[in-house]
């Protein structure tokens, strides 16, 4: 992804270091590889493991610099500050309750922050987080990956822009079936945190798929969810967490929404669609065909839309890397988040203002995802009743 004014010599790389992500983690490798993807990072250091026999061998694996594999986040804080060529910013991508520890830690440190969704486990850690985000002066990103594929900015621009009226009904659902069994009785580790309540917090499928649907349909029609009726279900017999969520949602201004996430739905992968329907047109997208996007408006035939191909206007061509025709988008959308992270960054070192028309997540975005899961989990109990954000 090209943007204007970039610096591509090696000194202009932001040094990174990153909190979590060592030996059996799936979401560190990923971060690892999206930062680098457009050049605007280098990873100099980490306390990739909260074992520090595993940090140490986990850092020499990527072959990160041995005196710069640290034990603990503490302590990684600490030495980075001292250092002339220290870090400039910290990706944390550990289990979510120690996303509030460790962004606290760092941005009183004086650190940039990208952090890995949900922004904390509790509402008020979310706030209290943003105004310790505000008064440090850093940047603070959240990874909502999708919000960076290129077709998801180009339905974000066509409902801007009007091409679907005014917004009535949207419709997002996240479906996956890979904890459909006790996988945390497996030995899975991706499995073990996210149904622990203590370590994901209050949502299970609501705090790990859900909000990134909650996430998108926000993102992309511009409006807010304003209450919510929830159905909470764990399907798998003792498992403490939800795994399958349905409610309702009535947004700001009137519109009405259905939103489903599920891990026990067997036969899907990663089935996050959305649908967006106005007075004037629709809209359906899927991400595990990413590149496509289904415009229909009222009474006229449906109008498919491709990545850099026909129908894409510069909302899509400005995050897109590859030629047409060509599969763009797990990587790639949180490659452009890191990369617009990357504007935020240098525009905050050197005191001026961002480019125009960065969109990415941020602390706001963050407390809207842990009002969310509070609201799921607070509806649920009560029945299904109607609970405001």
């Amino acid at each position: 992804m090209a943007i204007e004014g970039r610096d591509d010599t090696h000194s202009g790389r932001i040094r990174l270091g990153m909190v979590g992500g060592g030996e059996g983690a799936f979401i560190g490798a990923v971060h690892r590889m999206a930062s680098r993807l457009d050049d605007r990072f280098e990873l100099v250091a980490g306390a990739l493991s909260s074992t520090p026999e595993k940090a140490k061998r986990s850092a020499a694996a990527i072959g990160l610099d041995p005196a710069r594999s640290y034990g603990s986040y503490e302590e990684m804080a600490s030495a980075e500050k001292g250092r002339e060529d220290g870090i400039e910013a910290v990706a944390i991508v550990t289990p979510n309750h120690m996303h509030f520890p460790v962004a606290k830690t760092f941005l009183e440190a004086g650190f940039h922050v990208i952090c890995d969704k949900p922004m904390t486990t509790t509402l008020a850690e979310s706030r209290d987080l943003a105004g310790i985000a505000r008064s440090s002066g850093k940047v603070f990103v959240l990874t909502h990956n999708y919000t960076g594929y290129p077709m998801i900015r180009q339905a974000r621009a066509m409902v801007a822009a009007g091409d679907l009226g005014k917004i009535r009904v949207v419709v997002a659902e996240y479906a996956q079936d890979w904890l459909a069994e006790r996988a945390e009785d497996a030995g899975s580790k991706q499995a073990g945190w996210r149904v622990d309540p203590a370590k994901a917090g209050a949502g299970g499928a609501i705090g790990d798929i859900g909000t990134h649907a909650h996430n998108l349909a926000c993102f992309v029609t511009g409006l807010k969810v304003e209450r919510l009726s929830a159905d909470l279900s764990s399907f798998v017999s003792g498992r403490k967490l939800d795994d399958n969520a349905s409610m309702l949602l009535r947004f700001a201004g009137g519109a009405k929404g259905m939103l489903w996430a599920s891990q026990v739905a067997v036969g899907n992968e990663n089935g996050l669609t959305l649908r967006i329907y106005g007075d004037k047109g629709g809209l359906e997208w899927c991400q595990e065909e990413p590149n496509r996007l289904w415009f229909t408006p009222l009474g006229e035939p449906k109008r498919l839309l491709t990545r850099n191909g026909a129908g894409a206007g510069p909302a899509a061509t400005a995050v897109s890397r590859i030629p047409a025709g060509h599969p763009e988008g797990y990587l790639e959308g949180f490659a452009t988040i890191y990369a617009e992270a990357a504007e935020l960054i240098r525009a905050a070192d050197e005191g001026r203002a961002p480019p125009e028309g960065l969109c990415l997540p941020t602390i706001e975005d963050g407390i809207d995802g842990l009002a969310f899961i509070e609201a799921c989990v607070k509806s649920s109990r009560e029945d299904g009743a109607w609970v405001a954000l």
